[in-house]
């Protein structure tokens, strides 16, 4: 199997480009243990690790995986206000049907969400 650009994302995982037979050049993850693949990733798994131009897995810092967490704190946190909340506060005809403890607790619990990234123990 052709490979290109081979990465260990993690130490059990190499990202590359394989040449496939009916895509040509695709984006490609590696494990040495996925069965799921038409081809033996065994054997190109092994090849790549070997390789010198595999470039090595490198830990990230303690201020990388804080900036990771954040992001997907954020992200989690944007989802549930556009698919929980916002429906029904940017809907007149939604928030009017509320009663107004509902409405109260839509308030305080967007606002709490709104909140988070402020929190003193973020992310």
């Amino acid at each position: 199997m052709e490979y290109r650009n081979p990465v260990f994302t993690r130490p059990s995982e190499i990202t590359c480009e394989i040449n496939h037979d009916e895509y040509g050049w695709i984006p490609f993850t590696c494990h040495r243990d996925d069965t799921g693949a038409a081809f033996d990733v065994v054997t190109l798994y092994d090849t790549m690790a070997a390789d010198s131009s595999t470039v090595a897995y490198v830990e990230p810092t303690a201020e990388e995986l804080q900036r990771i967490a954040s992001v997907q704190l954020r992200h989690t946190r944007n989802l549930l206000l556009e698919e929980e909340v916002d429906p029904y506060v940017t809907n007149p005809f939604r928030w009017d049907a509320l009663t107004s403890e509902q409405q109260t607790e839509a308030t305080t619990y967007r606002q709490a969400l709104l909140d988070v990234p402020s929190q003193p123990t973020f992310p």
